[in-house]
């Protein structure tokens, strides 16, 4: 029996206890989260306090109530709201038709392939695949040019809802990846349950699916939000930097790279903004997932 119990426990059999080497295992993981996360965000605290001589100093956290400064972080939280509402409500639909909407299975692999593939579709192949389809000279832009239709100047792809189209593109997909499991989560028995009390669809969705699902489906929002917000290839590629792709991360950019614009103390606490908004983000996601978790595993 002592032995039976010592196997299950995974107690060594001898006398004296062995030390265990399970730990390095995650190790190359921890390394990995010191060395790229851990330690370039107490680099970015650490210079955000220092001037360009080195010394200590406020006016780089003072310098970001500048209105320029200021317009580049409601432009940024402005886009990335509403490209996290666009791609959380259009992502929403379609996990619902991939997982209980009766979609076929061949057509519900393909969606999901599809999914887990464009919703790493970003940067430069992103802006420059917008561009050929509704810049001034896509495709698109001209076919509808050519039906009596012109997008432009009405339209611009390089405008605020321009970037949003693009946003919305890898935002959907990465709801779809998210919420799937969530929606495959919900139990048929609560649906039996509220059927067998006389409920409508509606009503279940009412009162028992949407409660559920609420925290999950925000959740995912604020996720998008903070994926918007660190985004930086694509915008920089389609305005080129310019006063109409005014994000917090193409000034940024501009503040530690630019040669007339340098000030990699003003950038560094521009980049701590950011960690302060993506940390409240990621802890607001965290909770929400929780609250969704308690009911999805009971």
């Amino acid at each position: 029996m002592a032995l039976l119990t010592r196997a299950k426990t995974g107690q060594p059999f001898s006398g004296r206890r062995g030390v265990s080497w399970r730990w390095l295992g995650v190790v190359p993981f921890f390394a990995f989260v010191a060395a790229f996360l851990i330690w370039p965000t107490l680099s970015i605290i650490g210079q955000s306090f220092l001037d360009q001589q080195r010394n200590l100093t406020l006016q780089n956290i003072l310098q970001l109530g500048q209105p320029f400064i200021v317009a580049a972080y409601v432009y940024s939280l402005q886009l990335s709201a509403v490209t996290a509402l666009g791609g959380g409500l259009l992502g929403g639909l379609l996990a619902y038709a991939v997982t209980i909407g009766g979609l076929p299975r061949p057509l519900r692999s393909a969606v999901m392939s599809f999914s887990g593939v464009a919703s790493n579709f970003a940067g430069v192949p992103l802006a420059f695949a917008f561009i050929a389809t509704l810049g001034q000279l896509g495709i698109v832009t001209q076919w509808l040019r050519s039906v009596g239709v012109n997008l432009y100047p009405a339209f611009s792809l390089y405008s605020f809802w321009g970037l949003s189209i693009v946003y919305i593109y890898f935002q959907i997909p990465l709801m779809v990846l998210i919420m799937a499991p969530a929606l495959e989560g919900m139990r048929r028995e609560w649906r039996e349950a509220s059927e067998s009390l006389g409920a409508s669809t509606r009503q279940f969705w009412r009162y028992v699916g949407l409660p559920i699902l609420l925290p999950s489906i925000l959740g995912t929002m604020v996720l998008l939000f903070g994926n918007a917000f660190g985004a930086h290839a694509t915008a920089f590629q389609l305005t080129g930097g310019g006063s109409q792709g005014n994000v917090v991360t193409i000034l940024i950019g501009a503040q530690i790279s630019s040669d007339a614009l340098s000030n990699p103390g003003l950038g560094n606490a521009l980049a701590l903004g950011m960690i302060v908004i993506m940390g409240v983000t990621i802890g607001l996601y965290t909770w929400l997932q929780r609250r969704s978790a308690r009911w999805l595993r009971s």
